[in-house]
């Protein structure tokens, strides 16, 4: 376990967990149609996922000698050639498995590796379309789930802006991880949240099962997030943006809960909070930011 520990770091797992949850989330959309798709789209969204945190860190490498020489990379536990060619054989592997799930998953992965690729190695550096780079990973990640269906994405589409704008305003505050953020940036960042809060309370009322417990599980949702972006508004300082960004990343489950409780059911919202538990056991072993 020593020898892997440095390459799970590297990957971050508990980041990985909840794009499960994204998927998960996109396959109730498409009505739970087409079960043998699923498992090749949990394992594309896992591959893509991870390969896009490595090669992130692979392509942060220099910054990360001088910000976080802690990280596999910089404190030579982990080579540069290494990191490339995981992050390369992962996100190749996730491409295979979403064709092999169906040609439209297949050409949802092109998608995100494109954009994975994109926001690694350019992207994260531009202050407006970076966040948005970043957040239309999640988006396409539920776009991956609704590909079980053909036709599904079509229909439902803008319900994949939710992701786009709630990681964009997690991605703005994590920016300020090191060195500290603004408010200005901390504001806006919660009202992209608020607006993605009060949209998932939209798609709750017109929910097909039970009204309730999509309420529910948005009340839960807006306590944990909207608490954490509040007091990254009110101290804009380093260990308080981590702890907002921590808080924001882990909660994207939550938002997945929703919407599997409002196009499916309780049970099947249950079954996508367990990548939740997963995810939060994972973040108290390897770091999330």
């Amino acid at each position: 376990m020593s020898v892997l520990r440095p390459y799970l770091q590297l990957v971050r797992p508990a980041n990985v967990a909840t794009s499960l949850a994204d998927v998960l989330a996109g396959y109730a959309i498409a009505g739970l149609a087409a079960p043998r798709a699923l498992p090749w789209l949990l394992l594309s969204t896992a591959c893509l996922y991870a390969g896009g945190i490595v090669l992130n860190d692979f392509f942060d490498r220099e910054l990360d000698a001088v910000e976080r020489p802690e990280r596999p990379i910089p404190s030579g536990r982990v080579s540069a050639r290494q990191a490339a060619a995981l992050g390369a054989t992962l996100l190749t592997t996730g491409l295979v498995a979403g064709y092999l799930a169906s040609p439209e998953a297949g050409g949802v992965a092109a998608a995100i590796v494109v954009a994975v690729l994109l926001y690694d190695s350019w992207g994260k550096h531009q202050r407006l379309l970076g966040p948005v780079n970043m957040g239309l990973c999640r988006g396409l990640n539920l776009c991956l789930g609704m590909a079980a269906v053909p036709g599904t994405i079509g229909a439902h589409w803008p319900v994949a802006i939710l992701p786009v704008a709630y990681i964009a305003g997690v991605t703005m505050v994590s920016r300020g991880e090191v060195s500290g953020g603004r408010r200005g940036v901390a504001m806006t960042a919660l009202a992209l949240v608020a607006a993605v809060l009060v949209a998932l309370g939209g798609i709750s009322a017109l929910a097909k099962g039970s009204v309730i417990w999509p309420f529910v599980l948005l009340g839960v949702l807006s306590w944990r997030v909207l608490r954490a972006f509040l007091r990254a508004l009110a101290d804009p300082s380093p260990p308080v943006i981590r702890a907002a960004v921590r808080t924001g990343v882990l909660s994207l489950v939550l938002v997945d809960g929703v919407l599997a409780a409002a196009y499916a059911d309780m049970i099947y919202s249950l079954a996508v909070l367990l990548t939740a538990l997963l995810a939060g056991w994972l973040a108290r072993q390897f770091a999330v930011t």
